[in-house]
């Protein structure tokens, strides 16, 4: 993976250098030989001007000069000074001078090759007849003449009686080019140089990436294999620590799942067992009962009842824990839903007061029982919420000392409501506490014998469904459950 990226980043970035060089060659050399060339051009415009004024100085005869038509009728002194600055135009000019009259005669030329103006070519014709119309006129039409590539500047000379002539200066165009090819040359120097530091970054770049790259795919590989302990170990305030730390959160999450994994099937071998467990003993009874009626081995009436009642006692309990355990199973199922409405809690509070009644009288209790005046409505399931009081109060009846009290408490807490269910008799160990709301969960007492362990832990997916709160405390001898309504409360 390191090499892949190292090569990609180098080709990228090599690429775009060289694009960049390729563009900024081009735009480099376009501007800078324009630019030099209009440097050229200016200067030597500037020295065809002098030149022409020169000359149209030796014309006019002025400064004591007399007045002569380009050196025809001077004197033997002026016409020797006209020739000396002819000869020597070259060195002053520091250029190819060519002067022309206003016939187009080629009166001085430093180039040997020509000598007249029949010998000039046909481009030049066009130069000099916008010279001698008094314009000031740039060309390369004589590059072929001058066996190079040549700017010409052309000036016209102007006397006091018009233009008289021309004065062509030509300058070779090499310096521009040279001065072109070593401005390429220093870009392809500093292109060059970029490259190697291009190629530095993008080493340095890879392993900036690469690395926690290389951490992140070791900690997915384990998170693969199984292994949800493993972290990328990488922290970067960028994309890539953000990555870092999805997957990071996806180790926990998953450490998360495992455990809630774990408890699910332990619940289920749990909940296996204890059905099992449950179904066991009252199977084997009503088996062995009706071995004993089928084999005859009990004849007399009242032995023959007293397995009739045993097996109807049996038949019971059993159809209780189905019962039982149906009503857990769609309790503990978001599909299933309630048949909600307005209930009065204090009607729910009577009437299971009347339905607990009859196990009161046979063990003698004295059940209190306390409503406030005002209505405690609440939105819920009136059945359901009837069958979570008559749990609790069953639970305390059973577990409550021959005549002793039991509680049923209505109360308004500002806006929520609060049921209590207490009963006197053993206490609930503090370590049991936790546990007495899970399935199947039993205290091993005499009053619980015929108990499936189930009751409770439906109050509590009742009250969960209600959005109440239930809890229970146990000490001096008492023992109270509390059922708190706070957000369904109409």
């Amino acid at each position: 993976m390191n090499k892949k990226i190292v090569w990609k980043l180098v080709a990228s970035f090599a690429a775009v250098l060289l694009l960049f060089t390729a563009i900024l060659g081009t735009v480099f050399v376009s501007m800078f030989r324009q630019h030099t060339i209009a440097i050229t051009r200016s200067s030597m415009e500037k020295r065809a001007v002098s030149i022409a004024e020169t000359l149209a100085l030796y014309e006019n005869g002025e400064g004591g000069a007399p007045q002569f038509g380009m050196g025809m009728g001077m004197g033997h002194h002026a016409m020797a000074g006209y020739g000396a600055y002819l000869r020597f135009l070259d060195q002053v000019a520091m250029a190819t001078v060519w002067i022309v009259d206003d016939e187009r005669n080629l009166i001085s030329a430093s180039h040997d090759g020509v000598t007249s103006g029949e010998e000039l070519p046909e481009n030049a014709e066009k130069i000099i007849s916008r010279v001698l119309e008094g314009e000031i006129t740039y060309g390369e039409e004589f590059s072929g003449l001058l066996n190079a590539p040549t700017l010409t500047v052309g000036v016209p000379i102007r006397t006091a009686d018009g233009i008289s002539g021309a004065v062509l200066l030509h300058s070779p165009v090499s310096g521009v080019n040279e001065a072109v090819l070593q401005g390429l040359s220093a870009l392809g120097a500093g292109a060059v140089i970029a490259l190697v530091l291009a190629g530095m970054a993008a080493v340095w770049l890879s392993y900036r990436f690469t690395n926690p790259l290389r951490r992140m795919n070791h900690a997915a590989r384990c998170l693969a294999d199984g292994d949800y302990m493993a972290k990328t170990g990488v922290a970067q305030a960028d994309e890539i620590g953000q990555l870092a730390q999805t997957i990071d959160l996806l180790s926990e999450r998953l450490t998360e799942a495992r455990k809630q994994q774990a408890a699910l099937d332990k619940m289920k071998q749990d909940f296996v067992a204890n059905v099992s467990h449950e179904l066991r003993t009252p199977v084997a009874v009503l088996r062995g009962s009706l071995e004993v009626l089928w084999d005859g081995t009990i004849n007399t009436p009242e032995e023959i009842k007293e397995y009739y009642d045993q097996m109807l006692g049996e038949s019971r309990h059993l159809e209780r824990l189905v019962n039982d355990l149906l009503d857990l199973s769609r309790l503990q199922d978001d599909q299933f839903t309630l048949d909600m409405g307005e209930v009065n809690l204090c009607d729910v509070i009577r009437d299971t007061q009347r339905a607990i009644r009859r196990s009161v009288k046979e063990k003698e209790l004295q059940l209190l029982v306390n409503c406030p005046g005002e209505e405690c409505v609440v939105n819920g399931d009136y059945g359901r919420l009837r069958q979570l009081v008559l749990i609790l109060l069953d639970n305390a009846v059973k577990f409550s000392a021959q005549k002793g009290v039991v509680e049923l408490t209505l109360t308004k807490q500002g806006e929520g409501c609060l049921i209590t269910v207490t009963n006197s008799g053993e206490e609930i160990k503090p370590e049991t506490i936790p546990y007495i709301f899970d399935r199947f969960y039993k205290i091993n007492s005499p009053q619980n014998r015929s108990g499936t362990g189930l009751g409770l832990a439906i109050a509590k997916q009742i009250a969960d469904r209600h959005t109440a709160h239930i809890s229970v405390e146990s000490s001096k001898g008492k023992t109270s459950f509390f059922v708190r309504f706070k957000g369904n409360v109409i």
